[in-house]
């Protein structure tokens, strides 16, 4: 029986390929997360996702996969609202606007209400 080698974790995503993948979801946000009857079908979802991942691979430092980038976003999401709830000290779940305010710069954020 062969031995297998170890399976090598990829590299860590490098600030170009995070800045595509935020800029690129933020203009498909409403395709891929919106819900209620006008929401996508999984299939054109599927095809935005990969048109990202079209989009991320040319200056990213190794092939990413759609599932690589739906993680990433994930994380970047949660590492997001965990910012939030120590600034203000508050740790309630943060609203729609709030839980990308630190991707968005601030001139692109909504007034708040």
């Amino acid at each position: 029986m062969a031995e297998e080698s170890p399976k090598r974790r990829k590299a860590n995503f490098n600030e170009a390929e995070t800045e595509v993948l935020i800029e690129q979801v933020l203009k498909h946000e409403q395709l891929l997360f919106a819900a209620g009857p006008g929401r996508a079908s999984p299939g054109q979802k599927r095809r935005v996702w990969e048109l990202i991942r079209h989009k991320v691979n040319p200056v990213a430092a190794c092939p990413r996969d759609v599932e690589d980038l739906k993680k990433r976003w994930r994380d970047l999401k949660r590492r997001d609202r965990s910012k939030l709830c120590r600034l203000s000290q508050g740790c309630g779940p943060p609203g729609p606007a709030a839980a990308l305010g630190l991707l968005l710069a601030p001139e692109e954020l909504p007034p708040a209400a």
